[in-house]
């Protein structure tokens, strides 16, 4: 039976007054993002270890799905590129934020 890989978990929608659904803004001591970061990275390592037990098996001749294992690795590295461009972002916008005059 081939490895089942997660899906990507969603992000809420938002309306233009506030966040759908909610009457309270949500606090803004950063602690949702961190959350979500840490959610996603944690999705990240996932697939790439699903990717890594896949190739194992591709190695070792236990694995029954060749398909399954391609989908794997590509999902991981897709995942990678993705975090990686997030921290790119992340880094350009806080020596962005540097560079401000006061």
């Amino acid at each position: 039976m081939p490895a089942v890989i997660p899906p990507v978990m969603g992000v809420s929608p938002t309306t233009a007054t506030g966040y759908a659904g909610k009457t309270e803004m949500p606090s803004t001591d950063g602690s949702q993002f961190a959350s979500t970061l840490t959610g996603a990275l944690e999705n990240v390592q996932s697939l790439q270890s699903t990717s890594n037990d896949l190739a194992i098996k591709a190695v070792t001749g236990d694995l029954t799905d060749i398909h399954a294992a391609t989908l794997a690795s590509s999902r991981s590295s897709i995942a990678l590129e993705m975090a990686a461009t997030f921290r790119n972002r992340g880094v350009e916008a806080f020596n962005e934020v540097m560079r401000m005059q006061a």
